[in-house]
């Protein structure tokens, strides 16, 4: 696949930095750049020497390597091999170990000689610390040095495990992790306090004596932290800025990860642009916040002075461009997500008819409707829809093991309560006990505490959708099957997941279908769950004449919400409405306080959906549009 150049490299980037519209592009392209080397190599009889990574970013292009090596007769018996880090302590056969990793995801598959791998030892003594890493260090001088490095990079900025504070000549040492990188890691190990603090890593310096250095970043995630390291100063609170200092440096991006560059984000910063209404409504809305001044207030003045002079040239005066964006966003607003009915909706997001809509929300976890959406839930239920809900998966991964045993006893007790002599619930309870004693850590649940996880996720999910006002015949627990699947192995089929999901479509035949939107993880549950979706109402857009009148709207999670210029509809919530969302979010017991897998922020699932609404509504304020308590937004999606 070509590469993608939608512009050239501008002024703000201080790296050379590739685009590809996705991961699978870019890390054939790796791949391939790597292969070439080690062809080199064998043609004039000498040893390719790689500097290897870990982690999800280069796995795909192992993966090339590896069909290479298959079909392709690639051979590795020429290659030499240096890993970035390990963890330390950690014993080699551990799952989360590296020298795990390589094996499953490259060595394994390829005939490279076993002595020539060299990854950091996690399992020596802290005195046997510091000569294994000047020894790491000589041992690549004694090849001439590595001929390429592949890199990936931290939401801390850190390359290896350079964390911040590093310094630009450093070399092989033992380090401490940076907390943030520790959360990343918590999932690997089950849980943060499971993660190690310290791990083995090649030094700034080391990484610079490389031939080739080539950095890869995929997705949303790590946006941010690759514009500061691309586009910010060097310092050390972002040790991957120091690859500004390198003329051998080259970063590789797919699209998503590439979205907070200037010249993807604010474009018309970076050159003349085509200025398409999008694009505008997203201009303007820029230039009203950083300005701090409401949309009808911007001038011809604010305009030309911040790289938007072609757009008043070609659409202006300000004022008209002023005019006509406010009225865009004023029209996304409604309080009647369904429809308001007997109204002309021609301006309104969504249709007047009919009047009472089928409702089919799918929620990924058990309480993303009530968090996510909950005022919107809420108020569809209250203005008469026929509302549904599906909660896709179990949710049993994220359930306390004490809160079974809190459930198990109170079944005992009431078992004794009506003289019943069932002791079933007591063998459950005997045997979580006992599991439950000698369980490590990311260890599968058996499958009955699974179930009564499930059972517990089930019951709150039920709870919260009657508090918004259900009926129980509209409540769906599809618990889909990949979720429990996706514990043992993670080549699993989705066929079965689409099949259910199909069913109950059809069953309800939505006019409105609700969703998460939320793709930055792309292995995540909210991703493989809308992807399952979205193929089932494909399908069936193929088939059933009904699809034709259903529309398919996004929301996000309790952490980010979609930017001002994308939403298409926009929910405004009362007080009233606010609280009542609270305590609809309340159901969810196992879920407050502190949950399993909490995620870096530390306020409560219910704070987050507040403060992120309220955020919400306070931007529209600052765009000069009304002033809301909270707003809950959604954006159309073509499933056809």
């Amino acid at each position: 696949m070509a590469r993608l150049n939608l512009l050239e490299e501008t002024r703000f980037e201080k790296v050379p930095v590739k685009v590809y519209p996705d991961q699978d592009a870019a890390s054939l392209d790796v791949a391939r750049r790597i292969a070439s080397i080690i062809k080199e190599k064998q043609e004039k009889g000498e040893t390719a020497v790689l500097g290897l990574a870990t982690g999800a970013t280069p796995t795909k292009v192992y993966k090339e390597l590896v069909r290479m090596h298959k079909e392709e007769s690639l051979s590795f018996k020429n290659v030499v091999t240096f890993n970035l880090d390990e963890y330390y302590p950690m014993q080699p056969t551990a799952d989360q170990s590296y020298v795990q990793f390589m094996n499953n995801q490259l060595f394994d598959h390829i005939d490279i000689p076993t002595e020539n791998i060299n990854i950091p030892d996690g399992t020596l003594t802290l005195e046997e610390v510091p000569a294994f890493c000047e020894g790491y260090e000589q041992k690549i001088s004694s090849f001439g040095g590595l001929d390429i490095q592949i890199l990936g990079i931290g939401r801390t900025g850190h390359i290896g495990f350079n964390e911040p504070g590093s310094a630009p000549n450093s070399g092989t040492r033992l380090v401490t992790l940076d907390d943030l990188t520790r959360r990343d890691a918590s999932r690997d190990f089950g849980g943060k306090e499971n993660v190690p603090t310290k791990a083995i890593t090649m030094g700034v310096g080391t990484i610079f004596k490389a031939k080739e250095i080539i950095l890869m970043a995929w997705n949303e995630k790590k946006a941010e932290i690759v514009k500061k390291a691309i586009e910010g100063d060097i310092s050390s609170d972002i040790p991957a800025t120091y690859l500004q200092l390198s003329d051998k440096v080259e970063f590789v991006l797919d699209q998503d990860a590439a979205s907070l560059l200037t010249r993807f984000d604010l474009p018309w910063l970076a050159e003349d642009v085509i200025w398409t209404e999008s694009l505008a409504k997203k201009a303007v809305v820029w230039l009203s916040l950083y300005l701090n001044k409401a949309i009808l207030k911007l001038t011809d003045d604010d305009y030309n002075n911040h790289g938007m002079a072609q757009l008043v040239t070609e659409q202006g005066p300000a004022y008209s461009i002023n005019i006509r964006i406010f009225n865009e966003l004023q029209r996304t607003i409604t309080g009647w997500p369904g429809g308001k009915p007997n109204v002309d909706d021609s301006n309104r997001p969504e249709r007047a008819e009919p009047a009472r809509k089928n409702v089919l929300l799918f929620s990924p976890h058990p309480d993303d409707d009530v968090i996510s959406m909950g005022g919107t839930f809420i108020r569809l239920a209250d203005q008469g829809h026929n509302v549904h809900v599906a909660y896709q998966t179990s949710g049993n991964t994220a359930v306390w093991d004490d809160d079974v045993l809190r459930y198990l006893e109170f079944v005992m007790d009431f078992e004794q309560a009506i003289d019943d002599d069932n002791s079933t619930a007591r063998k459950v309870y005997e045997e979580a006990r006992r599991f439950f004693k000698t369980k490590q850590p990311n260890q599968v649940d058996p499958e009955i505490i699974r179930i009564t996880k499930a059972f517990i996720r089930k019951g709150e999910a039920i709870a919260g959708a009657r508090f918004v006002g259900l009926p129980d015949e509209n409540i769906h627990f599809q618990a889909l099957p990949f979720y429990d699947r996706g514990k043992f192995s993670k080549e699993v089929s989705y066929e079965d997941d689409i099949q259910q999901t199909i069913e109950l479509l059809r069953k309800v035949k939505p006019h409105q279908v609700f969703a998460a939107g939320d793709f930055a993880d792309p292995h995540g549950t909210h991703k493989v769950c809308f992807d399952i979706l979205f193929e089932a109402l494909h399908r069936l857009s193929k088939t059933d004449e009904w699809t034709k009148d259903c529309w398919l709207w996004l929301y996000r999670g309790a952490w980010h919400e979609y930017p001002i210029h994308e939403i298409e509809m926009a929910v405004p919530l009362s007080p009233q409405e606010v609280k009542r969302k609270r305590l609809a979010i309340f159901k969810h017991q196992s879920q407050k306080d502190l949950p399993v897998f909490p995620g870096d922020d530390p306020r409560e699932f219910w704070v987050r959906a507040e403060d992120r609404t309220s955020d919400t509504a306070s931007l529209y304020h600052k765009l000069g549009l009304a002033n809301y308590e909270a707003i809950e937004a959604f954006v159309r999606w073509k499933f056809d």
